[in-house]
């Protein structure tokens, strides 16, 4: 066992529903601030969120990620993940530069092509058409590629001979320009081939709580081998650093009465199986819920947490920011330790 990195995943999720703490898109923002603050003031290591499109869920990640930037001190701010599908990888450039900046260099931005969505083909609202022959795969990785490769911070523009303002010497680079963020680019995998794509182009790997069902194996099994494979890609392409890894789970301490009622029937869990796509059998992996001592036994035999260097928690934002709070200190304080986390 070895000490890991432990953050919250948020859905950021809302509806005008009775049972949510979260009625409205303000109420998601306001407190996915305030749960970012919290996490930190208990020792959390990172606050990550989904990004959705066309869905009453968070969007657009950079103006939260920059107010929680602005807000924090130490604390990782990521997605998980950006569906590159929808981006404009110049203007991403200058987004991420910027709320990298405000963090003081905390931002850990994970992208990938996206899951299936509320809306079909929605990024051709956003103005972006496949171009011949491509899949809509083919389109999000080729912008994740257009990403990395200007956020490197080498000129590429030719300036105007002209300009409102002196230009310095040679071709022109994106601004504002966050020396090291391209270190801290993941790729979210569903596929063993996606994650050794991920390691050959130099991107962290997240591994999420699904994946695609490719030998039949229990789902932390296939995720282990998936990571396995990531690694000995990362090794065979010769980059200098080491890479990261996460993987998200559904984890919950039952230590009161309240978690007993709200997560007591996620005991005993198993692997499900489902198709994400028309085409693709997916294996959705297991939610676990249990008292801490048993809770530590079933986490020690999940091979893909083990092979993991950061655990991203899902959180059930919509109960508000205190419950939420009290799920991630149970598990830092009842769980982690016996794990040899903390």
């Amino acid at each position: 066992m070895f000490m890991k990195k432990i953050g919250f995943l948020s859905f950021g999720h809302w509806s005008n529903h009775p049972a949510y703490n979260t009625r409205t898109a303000s109420d998601t923002l306001l407190q996915s601030i305030d749960l970012a603050i919290a996490a930190e003031e208990i020792g959390l290591d990172g606050a990550y969120f989904r990004v959705h499109h066309f869905a009453a869920q968070l969007a657009s990640p950079f103006p939260l990620l920059s107010a929680i930037g602005a807000k924090t001190n130490h604390i990782e701010i990521g997605t998980g993940v950006i569906d590159m599908r929808y981006e404009n990888p110049l203007y991403m450039i200058e987004d991420a530069g910027a709320a990298d900046l405000i963090s003081g260099g905390r931002l850990q931005l994970g992208i990938s092509r996206g899951s299936p969505e509320q809306v079909i083909d929605g990024w051709r609202y956003f103005g972006y058409e496949l171009a011949e022959g491509e899949t809509d795969a083919d389109m999000g990785r080729r912008k994740a590629l257009e990403f990395l490769n200007k956020l490197n911070g080498v000129g590429f523009a030719r300036p105007n001979p002209y300009p409102m303002f002196p230009n310095p010497p040679g071709l022109l680079r994106l601004e504002p320009h966050s020396e090291g963020l391209r270190e801290r680019i993941w790729w979210g995998a569903a596929s063993n081939a996606t994650a050794i794509w991920a390691a050959e182009n130099g991107m962290n790997l997240q591994s999420s709580t699904l994946k695609y069902d490719e030998n039949g194996k229990p789902f932390h099994i296939q995720q282990a081998e998936q990571i396995r494979l990531y690694k000995e890609a990362w090794k065979k392409a010769g980059h200098a650093r080491e890479p990261r890894v996460s993987v998200s789970r559904s984890v919950f301490a039952l230590v009161t009465d309240q978690d007993r009622y709200y997560f007591g029937q996620e005991a005993n869990r198993i692997d499900k199986i489902g198709m994400i796509e028309k085409d693709k059998r997916a294996i959705f992996g297991r939610s676990y819920a249990a008292e801490p001592d048993q809770l530590i036994k079933e986490l020690a035999q999940d091979e893909a947490i083990q092979e993991a260097d950061t655990l991203l928690l899902t959180i059930p934002n919509t109960l508000g920011v205190d419950y939420n709070v009290h799920v991630l200190s149970s598990i830092l304080e009842h769980v982690a330790p016996g794990l040899g986390w903390r």
